[in-house]
Formats: structure tokens, C-alpha cells, sequence
């Protein structure tokens, strides 16, 4: 079994060799996504400026009352719906997703799924 340590550095590499191909742009922005053990985080990236266009996170002020303490998938359906909204009224309608070296499955999938729901286009 590999340490938690090993794990992470793992994680790392993968998001690394993900990040040589991903590249958000100001018409196609990335969408990247961190997890922890307790929260998600969401964030719309234009690469050729470094800026943050858009955030949301299950620690969001912008996260209905109720949502923060929903189980772990339910909060990330929330956080995703809570970017593509935030996403759509900056003007941003298609991103480029970043898994952030994370499986895509869980979590991420919920979050991807609700943005695309929301009309937000992968």
C-alpha cells in the first residue's frame, strides 16, 4: 500500500503530464478542478493572461445555505451548477476540462455533469 505521500506525488505527475495537452484560452478557458478530502474547488483559467476568471468552491459564499452540508457528490453537483452559472454570466459558454490528475468518476463527474446540465460546454 503507498503512502499517502507516494499518492500525491502521483496525482501530481498525472496532472503534470494532463496539463502538457490542456491549455485554456480567452474564448476557451480551463475549467480546473481540485478536491480534498472535505471540499471541491472549481476554477475557470484563461492560460495566456494567468488569470482566474470565475471560482466556486463548497466553501462559497454564493452556495445556497443548505448546499455546504449535503454529502460529499450532492456539494459537487452544487459547486458545479454554482461555476457554469457564474461561468455563463461572464460570457463564457465552452471550457476545456482540467481533472486536475484526479480520476474521472465521483466527485468530478458530478461536477462535470451539473455544469453541462447548466449549459456549460465541455
Amino acid at each position: 500500500m503507498r503512502s499517502v505521500h507516494e499518492r500525491r506525488l502521483a496525482r501530481e505527475r498525472r496532472h503534470r503530464r494532463v496539463r502538457k495537452l490542456v491549455r485554456g484560452t480567452l474564448e476557451r478557458p480551463r475549467l480546473c478542478v481540485f478536491k480534498s478530502a472535505r471540499h471541491i474547488y472549481a476554477q475557470v483559467i484563461d492560460d495566456d493572461t494567468g488569470r482566474t476568471m470565475v471560482t466556486a468552491s463548497t466553501l462559497s459564499k454564493d452556495l445556497p445555505r443548505g448546499e455546504a452540508h449535503l454529502k460529499k457528490t450532492e456539494a459537487a453537483k452544487a459547486v458545479g451548477t454554482l461555476v457554469a452559472e457564474k461561468a455563463l454570466a461572464a460570457g463564457i459558454q465552452q471550457v476545456v476540462f482540467d481533472r486536475g490528475g484526479f480520476v474521472f468518476h465521483g466527485r468530478l463527474k458530478a461536477l462535470a455533469t451539473a455544469a453541462r446540465e447548466k449549459g456549460l460546454k465541455f
